[in-house]
């Protein structure tokens, strides 16, 4: 073909992900043409152990020295999928003060250094994409700045972590505990051999914290960001959700207020109607509300070698389209209001408590009375006797500010007929 055009490209990492976008590159390589203009092709892959092998991958691509590909001036796109805050960081950043296009997986650097990643791509006039970086093979970075960018979104809502929504199913569907779910999703793979990022609440609330602040226009860390994981979710709760017509997930949630920007992530019960309910096993789902378009929910699969390759490739395609038509770096940063965070004290939710009480006449009157003076209103209560000096409340309360709620468990504790409280979940 006459005057053909190839733009190179360089990839940090060749793990889970990178390997699912190399192989998506030579799968996509007939195709690669027609959909941009040019052909694409992987000049380095920068890997930390030069003697592993790997299968179908050209040895005399991969490099260790990261200086080969940051003063090679024909590659135009660096793909990141190494994971961490250094060396990427720094790579990264050398990247785009090089005048290269960076895509990125990293939601851990995106969630804290966003901002001083997408000025540095403003700065020199380049790309600097992360669709990859929250859902995996789910489109909501770039629908959120382009597709809605005409909403004012006050709310996003989602489930994003597949390991925890795993667990959760097979804790409901299946009358699993937590510690036997967990089990099965390490055998499965969908658990890391240390999990604590995924049943905290980490890796959620890091994903939350990038989507806030695409969808609010102001930029929200990790840091700003509460978080919660199910480690206390048992079966016994489970049975109490079923009673109630819920289902129990780990939602991330973002809500934009006239006092400020509501963010974090918890274990919530959320009715079986709710399009969020039906996301079963390691699926996600991301749900989001705009004053034009009302509700719209993107659903798919959160993680994986390719659908995270599929994302990424994505935005390798933009950024091969606008090198062909010279309109890189239209869209940076988006966070141009300064919004507060709103204090966790003052987020208002609904709340399902259980609690082991002593039976006899009068309990439920006294705590009754405790949540009256902490200006906490109850909507059900169910009781079961456990034994014959035990009883097990239910409790469902109306919205109440966060605080209220605290103070008001802090003195169920001191009633002598209060002996346990052994779960306190939020309500959507």
């Amino acid at each position: 073909m006459k005057n053909e055009k190839v733009v190179k490209a360089a990839l940090l990492g060749l793990g889970t992900v990178g390997s699912g976008v190399y192989k998506l590159t030579c799968r996509q390589a007939d195709e690669m043409e027609r959909k941009t203009g040019a052909k694409l092709e992987i000049k380095k892959i920068l890997v930390h152990n030069m003697q592993k092998k790997r299968e179908g991958v050209d040895p005399s691509l991969l490099t260790d020295c990261w200086d080969e590909i940051i003063q090679d001036e024909e590659i135009q796109i660096v793909i990141e999928v190494m994971g961490g805050i250094e060396p990427a960081r720094t790579r990264i950043l050398e990247a785009l003060n090089a005048g290269k296009h960076v895509i990125t997986a990293n939601k851990d650097l995106v969630a804290e250094y966003g901002r001083e990643l997408l000025d540095a791509a403003e700065k020199h006039g380049v790309d600097f994409l992360f669709e990859a970086a929250v859902a995996g093979g789910i489109p909501i970075i770039r629908p959120l700045k382009q597709c809605l960018a005409a909403n004012e979104i006050d709310e996003v809502i989602g489930i994003v972590n597949g390991t925890t929504n795993y667990i959760l199913t097979k804790m409901f569907e299946e009358g699993m505990d937590f510690e036997e779910a967990l089990a099965k999703a390490t055998e499965l793979g969908y658990a890391e051999a240390d999990p604590t990022a995924d049943i905290e609440g980490l890796d959620a609330g890091r994903k939350v914290a990038i989507m806030a602040s695409i969808a609010f226009h102001s930029r929200v860390t990790f840091s700003d960001v509460y978080t919660e994981g199910i480690t206390k979710i048992s079966a016994r709760d489970i049975f109490y959700a079923k009673e109630f017509g819920n289902v129990i997930k780990l939602l991330g949630t973002a809500h934009n207020t006239e006092e400020g920007i509501e963010v974090a992530v918890y274990p919530m019960m959320i009715a079986q109607e709710h399009p969020l309910a039906s996301v079963r096993d390691s699926f996600n789902a991301v749900f989001v509300h705009g004053d034009a378009v009302d509700d719209v929910m993107f659903y798919g699969r959160g993680a994986g070698e390719f659908p995270t390759a599929s994302a990424v490739m994505g935005d390798v395609i933009d950024v091969i389209r606008d090198i062909q038509y010279h309109c890189t770096g239209r869209i940076s940063c988006t966070c141009y209001r300064n919004t507060p965070i709103k204090s966790m004290d003052e987020v208002r939710n609904k709340f399902f408590l259980r609690m082991q009480v002593e039976n006899k006449p009068g309990v439920l009157a006294a705590i009754a009375s405790v949540f009256g003076e902490h200006k906490v209103s109850i909507s059900k209560v169910i009781q079961k006797i456990v034994a014959e000096d035990t009883a097990e409340l239910a409790i469902v309360t109306d919205t109440v500010k966060e605080y209220h709620m605290k103070d008001a468990l802090e003195h169920l504790k001191k009633l002598d007929t209060v002996w346990d409280i052994c779960s306190v979940i939020r309500e959507y």
